[in-house]
């Protein structure tokens, strides 16, 4: 089943950041939006913005089943199919500690947030997507997957084991649903955080000048490979991790 000429996406962590960004990319190219976002307060703000019949909000935790399983089966309801789905909703290591001082909780909470959240909203959604002739799934993973900072034990597991999901998924999934992940770097999200947590951007010319591309990512730089991977332009592109970071992963830096 083909939901209409316009397409419609789930997009997670909707509310805020990189995730805005992407929902503000689709709906401007006629996608039909499902926004899923646990902070209810982040949610109320984007829905302020986006009242119409092309955009739904959800308030979901990714990481309980029950939650999902609910969210999604309304957007299929309410919009009559499903064409893509984007995994974006992440959170990371609460407090920064060393490892030995790492509260099995809170490891537990970020690889529930960033990876079992994308693989139950995976699961949910596949029966639908398979009936989209352009179904097509995006995780948000991150450079943290393939180079280290110390003290991000967590959120570093969680993102190199959604790219190695995503790996399986287009296997699994394929012909049917396409599955890519993009790995953002450095990417300044202060002007779309929400309002009591907004500020402006702290970068220095040094920040900029270290990124071949000569500045610091902006959310628009992550949202339009989005879409290009979920649309049919991509339809020859699966099983992939696309960095989208200036060029600072290729970068050899020495202390001086």
């Amino acid at each position: 089943m083909e939901s209409s000429s316009n397409p419609v996406a789930i997009v997670t962590g909707a509310g805020q950041g990189i995730g805005r960004a992407i929902v503000e990319q689709l709906l401007g190219e006629g996608y039909r939006v499902a926004a899923f976002e646990r902070d209810a307060e982040a949610l109320g703000e984007l829905t302020s913005q986006h009242k119409g019949d092309r955009f739904c909000p959800y308030e979901v935790d990714v990481g309980d089943e029950s939650s999902v399983r609910s969210a999604v089966d309304d957007c299929v309801r309410q919009f009559g199919g499903l064409d893509a789905l984007v995994n974006n909703a992440g959170i990371s290591d609460p407090y920064n500690p060393q490892v030995e001082c790492i509260e099995l909780a809170d490891w537990e909470r970020v690889l529930r947030t960033n990876l079992t959240g994308s693989f139950l909203c995976v699961k949910r959604a596949a029966s639908q997507l398979r009936r989209s002739r352009r179904a097509s799934i995006v995780n948000i993973a991150s450079t943290r997957a393939l180079q280290a900072e110390p003290r991000q034990e967590a959120y570093a597991a969680s993102k190199g084991a959604l790219l190695s999901l995503t790996y399986s998924l287009a296997v699994s999934l394929g012909p049917d649903i396409r599955v890519n992940a993009v790995s953002p770097g450095w990417i300044d999200v202060s002007e779309l955080k929400k309002l009591v947590a907004r500020k402006p951007a702290n970068l220095r010319k040094v920040d900029h000048q270290q990124h071949p591309v000569g500045r610091v990512g902006r959310p628009e730089d992550v949202a339009t490979q989005v879409s290009y991977l979920l649309s049919p332009a991509a339809s020859f592109i699966t099983g992939q991790n696309f960095i989208i970071d200036g060029g600072m992963s290729r970068k050899m830096i020495y202390a001086e």
